[in-house]
């Protein structure tokens, strides 16, 4: 498999730690596992709920893990299928790289502009203190929203490009929200896995 490793960008954001590998996986390569992971990933939409209202998750998902333990957020308890070699074989790569041993990969299908990840943190109790999520991004790239938790004035974007890695370490968590924000630019679609430790 060809991998381009270059030196990563590191995000000079207050109390973060926060690096982007912007050809973490040649083009093709990203592709490839795009068309892979579209076709053969049981994708599901779950319904969440906002302010006391219910509506559709704005983009698929699905959950695997190297064990059985289920994933909670936003109201949501999935529950893991067992990883496929595909999955392992990018994993052993984003683990070598960030030099961290992942139990689980969180899938997200972006299907259009309209489908978004509105701001969060992963912090749920389940990742422990000062988890360490590291994301690969397939397909069309989407704009990537930080901001600070306190400090309305630090903010920060990203476009995050078919093939490449962005880790977010250290107390990322505790501090800054991020989101994929909706765009009504007509775009393609994106998968993007996110590999996490489950304690």
């Amino acid at each position: 498999m060809q991998r381009l490793f270059f030196e990563p960008i590191h995000l000079n954001l207050p109390d973060s730690d926060i690096s982007y590998y912007p050809d973490f996986l040649a083009s093709d390569i990203a592709l490839n596992y795009f068309e892979i992971f579209k076709k053969t990933i049981p994708w599901q939409q779950d319904d969440i709920k906002i302010f006391g209202k219910v509506h559709a998750q704005p983009r698929l998902t699905a959950l695997y893990a190297d064990n059985n333990k289920p994933y909670s957020y936003s109201g949501i308890t999935m529950q893991p299928h067992l990883f496929t070699k595909e999955l392992l074989d990018l994993k052993r790569l984003v683990e070598e790289k960030s030099n961290t041993l992942y139990t689980t990969c969180l899938l997200n299908l972006y299907r259009n502009g309209k489908d978004s990840n509105g701001w969060h943190a992963d912090n749920e109790k389940e990742l422990g203190i000062n988890p360490i999520i590291a994301s690969v991004s397939l397909g069309q790239k989407r704009v990537f929203h930080l901001k600070h938790r306190t400090n309305k004035n630090l903010k920060h974007k990203i476009e995050l490009e078919n093939g490449s890695l962005l880790i977010m370490a250290g107390k990322t968590q505790h501090h800054w929200l991020h989101q994929i924000p909706k765009t009504a630019k007509p775009i393609q679609e994106r998968i993007n896995l996110t590999f996490r430790s489950i304690i």
